[in-house]
Parts: C-alpha cells; sequence; structure tokens
C-alpha cells in the first residue's frame, strides 16, 4: 500500500459533517489496528472527545486500509469486548468508511463520555488502563486522576458527605449569624428563620442524619461555607481562595489589592464570597449599589454576570484538587479559576439550561440567599449579559494536570476600534476585500493572539463547518497561520517572517453580520504583533535578515538526514534536534519544516521528551501551549552553570 498524497483533515471532517473537535489524531493502519487506537479512545472519551483518523500517517500522508471490512468487524469486537475496554461509547454512525487520495480510510468519531460513564479504560484495570490527552498526546491517568473521576460518578453530592471527628464547634457562629441575617432579608417570612442556629444548619444540608446508617454530624458542605479556616484546613488539605486585582500597569506593583489565607479572618466560602463581590463590582463605569444585605439592589445585568460566575466557581469546584480557588481583576477582564473538571461537555455548558453541580449543597446554601440562579440558567445570564454590552463573549477553557476550569470574562468590544486599526495596518488595501465572518475572526486572533473553531462558535453560535470554511479560506488567502492539524488547529495572524501574498476573499458571508464596533474605554489586551520579544530576534536565528541565507543552508544541511529517511532512531532525531537548536530559538513549525515532520507528531514523540530530560528549553516555560513557543538547546547553559555553582549541577 502506497503513500499517497498529504491530506487536510478539516476537509474530512467537513465532508462528514462533524464539527471541528480539539483533538483529531492520525494512525497508520498498515498491521491492522494499532494497540495505540485504543489509548486514544481511552483518552479522548476521559476528555473532551475527538476523531481518529484510521489509515493516515502521522505526516498527514494517506496510506489506506486494507480490507476496511475487516478492519471495522475487527474493531467492533475489541470495542464491544468487556475484557478490552470498559464501555462502547460509539454507535454505527461514528465509524464512517470513506474514499480519500484514491484508497480507503476510516473516520472514527469518539464522544466526550459522561460523567457516570467515565473512566472509560482498558484491560478491566481502571488504576492502570486510563487514559487522558493534552496538547502533548495521551498519557497515563495517575491515581489521584482516576479516584476523582470515581468520585464524580458517585449519585450522592460531593458536599454531602458527613465528617469524621468534626463538630458544631468547627463552625464560625458570626458567618452562620451573618448568613441568617442576608437570608432574612431576601426571604423575610422563609419557615427556615425559626430554626436554631443547628437547625437552620440542617436545613441547608450543612449538618445531615444518615437514615441508613444513624449516623449524624457536620458536612463538607457546612464547614466549607461556615467553617473555621484551620478546621477547613484539617478536612481539605488543599483548600484554598485567593482574589488578586492588578488595576495599574506599573510592573514593579504585582497586585493592588490582595485577599488570601492570612490568619486575620476566618476563610470560609461565605465570607470569601462577601468580600471578593464588593472587591469585584467596585470601579465598574456601570449604575450599580448593593442593598444592605449587600445584593442585587439596583444590579445591572453586567455584575449580575459577575456575581453567578464568582459563585459558578464556588460551587462547582473540586476542593480535593490542586490549585484552589483563584478570582482575578483586571482593568478590562476577569478571570474566576477553579479546581476540578467540567461535569457536562462544554457544548452543553454554553447550550445552557444543563445543570450537573459537583457541590449541591452549597448551590442551595448560595440560591437560598439570592446569590445564585436556578439550576442551569446561570450560563445563560452571564452570556446574555456580556451580549448585551456587545463585549467579546466570555471564554471558557477545561485545562488538565492539574484539572481546572477558568472563565474569563472580557470587557472589551466585540471587534474594538484599536484591533480594527491594528488589521488594517496589517494587510493596507487587502483588508477590503475581507467580508464580516473573516473580521470577526480576525479580530479575535489580533486580540487573543490566536483563534481556533471552538473560540468562534463561543463568540458566534454559528455550526462548526461554517466556521471551519472560513477558517480556512483565510488560511488558503494568507491571512492566518494555521498551527497543528491533529490535536486541535489553531490560528494565528502571520509575522514577518510568516508574509505570504493576500488574494481576494472567496469566502461566503456564512455567519451573521457582527456588531459595529463600540468606543471602549477599557484597553485592548497585549496584541501578538508587538515587535519585541519575538521568537524569530534571537542569537543566530534562522530569520536572522543578515545571515538567512547562511543560516538556512546550515540548518538545512543538519536536518539532511531527517528528511531522507522517514524514520530514524530516536536518539538519531534527538540528536539532529539538538544540533539544530544550538544558540538559536526554533519554533516548532520551524522544526517541523527542517526536519519534513508534522509538527504535532514532533512536539509529542521528541521536543516535550527533550525538555523534560533537560536537553531543550522552553522559551516560555510558564506558558508551553503558545503558538509562539520556541526551542534551544541547554546543555551547554548547565554547564556554564556548573562553573559557577556546583551546587547546580
Amino acid at each position: 500500500m502506497g503513500i499517497n498524497k498529504i491530506i487536510n483533515p478539516l476537509e474530512i471532517i467537513a465532508r462528514l459533517n462533524w464539527e471541528e473537535g480539539e483533538h483529531l489524531e492520525f494512525k497508520s493502519a498498515k498491521g491492522g489496528i494499532p494497540k495505540s487506537l485504543w489509548e486514544t479512545y481511552s483518552a479522548m472519551a476521559n476528555t473532551q472527545g475527538g476523531i481518529i483518523l484510521l489509515g493516515v500517517e502521522d505526516d498527514g500522508a494517506v496510506s489506506g486500509v486494507l480490507e476496511p471490512a475487516k478492519i471495522k468487524k475487527n474493531f467492533w469486537d475489541v470495542i464491544n469486548n468487556r475484557g478490552k475496554v470498559s464501555a462502547n461509547l460509539l454507535t454505527n454512525a461514528d465509524v464512517v468508511e470513506l474514499s480519500c487520495a484514491s484508497v480507503q480510510i476510516l473516520a472514527i468519531r469518539v464522544p466526550q463520555a459522561s460523567r457516570y460513564q467515565r473512566p472509560i479504560y482498558l484491560n478491566q484495570n481502571p488504576l492502570t488502563g486510563t487514559y487522558r490527552r493534552t496538547h502533548e498526546g495521551d498519557y497515563h491517568c495517575t491515581e489521584q486522576e482516576v479516584s476523582r473521576m470515581l468520585s464524580d460518578r458517585a449519585e450522592e453530592p460531593a458536599d454531602s458527605r458527613i465528617l469524621d471527628n468534626f463538630k458544631f464547634d468547627d463552625l464560625d457562629i458570626t458567618s452562620l449569624q451573618q448568613y441568617r441575617q442576608r437570608l432574612a432579608s431576601h426571604k423575610p417570612i422563609h419557615p427556615w428563620l425559626s430554626e436554631d442556629d443547628k437547625g437552620l444548619l440542617t436545613k441547608l444540608n450543612g449538618w445531615r442524619r444518615d437514615r441508613k446508617t444513624e449516623r449524624e454530624g457536620l458536612t463538607l458542605a457546612g464547614l466549607l461555607m461556615f467553617g473555621q479556616d484551620g478546621a477547613i484546613r484539617d478536612a481539605v488539605p488543599n483548600y484554598h481562595v485567593d482574589y488578586r486585582e492588578k488595576l495599574l500597569n506599573d510592573p514593579a506593583i504585582r497586585w493592588t489589592d490582595r485577599l488570601t489565607i492570612d490568619g486575620t479572618w476566618h476563610a470560609n466560602l461565605f465570607q470569601f464570597y462577601l468580600r471578593v463581590i464588593q472587591r469585584l463590582a467596585a470601579d465598574i463605569k456601570l449604575p450599580f449599589h448593593l442593598d444592605e444585605a449587600l445584593f442585587r439592589a439596583g444590579e445591572t445585568e453586567v455584575h449580575a454576570a459577575i456575581r453567578e460566575t464568582l459563585v459558578n466557581a464556588l460551587i462547582h469546584a473540586d476542593y480535593y484538587g490542586t490549585g484552589g480557588i483563584i478570582i482575578e481583576k483586571f482593568p478590562d477582564h476577569f478571570v474566576f479559576s477553579n479546581p476540578g473538571t467540567l461535569l457536562i461537555s462544554l457544548e452543553q455548558l454554553l447550550r445552557g439550561n444543563v445543570s450537573e453541580c459537583r457541590n449541591k449543597s452549597l448551590q442551595t446554601m448560595f440560591m437560598m440567599i439570592g446569590a445564585a440562579e436556578k439550576a442551569g440558567s446561570g450560563v445563560d445570564k452571564i452570556m446574555k449579559s456580556w451580549s448585551s454590552q456587545h463585549w467579546r463573549s466570555p471564554l471558557v477553557r477545561q485545562l488538565f494536570r492539574p484539572d481546572r476550569v477558568e472563565w474569563q470574562l472580557l470587557m472589551i468590544s466585540l471587534i474594538p476600534i484599536e484591533s480594527l486599526e491594528r488589521l488594517k495596518s496589517r494587510f493596507g488595501d487587502k483588508y477590503q476585500n475581507f467580508n464580516q465572518a473573516e473580521v470577526q475572526v480576525l479580530a479575535t486572533a489580533d486580540i487573543e493572539n490566536s483563534v481556533d473553531n471552538a473560540r468562534m462558535r463561543q463568540i458566534t453560535g454559528h455550526h462548526a463547518a461554517d466556521i471551519t470554511r472560513v477558517l480556512q479560506g483565510l488560511v488558503a488567502n494568507g491571512a492566518l497561520i494555521q498551527e497543528g492539524q491533529t490535536r486541535g488547529s489553531r490560528y494565528r495572524l502571520p509575522m514577518e517572517q510568516d508574509v505570504v501574498p493576500i488574494l481576494v476573499s472567496t469566502s461566503d458571508n456564512l455567519l451573521d453580520s457582527v456588531h459595529k464596533p463600540l468606543d471602549s474605554v477599557h484597553k485592548p489586551l497585549d496584541s501578538v504583533h508587538k515587535p519585541l520579544d519575538s521568537i524569530h530576534k534571537p542569537l543566530d536565528s534562522v530569520h536572522s535578515k543578515a545571515n538567512k541565507s547562511e543560516a538556512d543552508g546550515r540548518l538545512q544541511a543538519i536536518a539532511a538526514s531527517a528528511r531522507q529517511k522517514r524514520r530514524l532512531v530516536r536518539t538519531e532525531m534527538e540528536t539532529v534536534i539538538y544540533e539544530l537548536c544550538q544558540n538559536r530559538w526554533l519554533s516548532r513549525k520551524d522544526l517541523a519544516d527542517l526536519l519534513g515532520r508534522h509538527s504535532d507528531g514532533l512536539r509529542a514523540r521528541f521536543l516535550s521528551p527533550m525538555v523534560e530530560h533537560g536537553l531543550l528549553k522552553l522559551r516560555y516555560p510558564d506558558k508551553p501551549n503558545r503558538v509562539d513557543q520556541a526551542y534551544t538547546s541547554i546543555t551547554q547553559m548547565r554547564t556554564e552553570l556548573c562553573e559557577d555553582d556546583m551546587s547546580k549541577c
């Protein structure tokens, strides 16, 4: 079976009318179904789903599937064998045979498993057979990660668990009394107000009796909401709450205000909420005032959305996870981050009206005082409130290792005038050829440094196939650079070294017209287009104009052995990469072009392991997934360190 042309996988997905997922994987089928396919199935199901193209090589070359009917039967036999795979999530419509480059391939669509199905594991052992996926590739889950998935499967909410060896005295009574006052202000004649403190706590499920065991005691929700901070940390060692405010651009001032656990206050969730909601609401240039209970009176849609997002982070957090609750306020945006994973898919979350809350008792406690909406409506309120201001749609991200969910609320116009001016300056007369849909995509790439299909779905609500056509049209015209094809395609504006002639746009006006740009009092986010800090400036860079021809020839010579052979022994490839990166920074795209390899496969198989083993250094180690990430060899640097200080060797 010969190797055929390189494919564009997004064209295949468009033919199938499937949505462009965050994860797309190529698998060779030369020897039948590869073992790694099942690891990828587990990883995709336990993360955010994805698409596997069987019969395509790592570099995108189509090699095809021999006897596809036989391969399909083998696939269904294995996936339905509980001794091999814990659960089959697929239907017949998820495995499609199609012709591509004169051969047959199989497209396999893997859905995201629900909270009650996770973990999806192999060989009857969840501790050794569970995988998840990052942009680096598939990885074995740790015992702790598997335990968190199993915990999320439980019907009983995480926060209703009765704690051993904790008493009513572990609560901060002042917090409980303040809560009673807020409840009385919000619902003056509510019958629970006649209860004593323990009775009120019982009604809120902060104190519970198990009918089966007759066991009675303080629940996790009661302790988190009203506990003394020392007692909370005894029960939940990873508990942490942190509010950070940076409203000045002075680099010497790290934070203009900060609230964290420092022993000066009882850092339970109720006290954290009371303090943080006032700080978040301050300085927003919209009409607002608090009532005597610090809630709701005269609040605008924007204030309600901020409140909803704060409470959302508190009630959906996995308090046994790492990193704690982190709330950040900047002049033009807010960031809300909590430990844990989403219990529903990102698409379900953004559609709204679906609620899967990890901590239902905490949710009830906040709802009773008017700080949260009924189940499923909070996300709708957040999205509609931001849209009413013609601001960019909130950005929702799910992060792994550690597991976190992050919301960014950007108080920036959908297409700020500053961004339009940058685009006009960049593209000159060619700018007039872009339609409204294309301008919206380009502005997002400008403001947020890059753009992908999922982000544009969040902003527009349009079908993935329509967005894919717009993105691919911009790539074909040279207006965008595509980064990666397998593990989530991202798109960025070209930098100076990527200059490609911009053609006249031929894309249809597929999306609704965008909002007219509004004058914004907020400064836009830092643009990726600043000339400083470019990965293409350092040392003996391949992009240095003065030495470009000489450098190109030298690097091409180093990489020749890799280009001439489709496969190299790992140590040989690592040696070539190491030599290429000596005394210079090279991006993943640079290396892929030089080596004749697919950039995602190169990163997963060589670059990331070499970073981990101390052979390469990341230019941006705090943001490993940056699209402009670059690498340099560091053994020489370590030698220099050793000469200065032997303790560092």
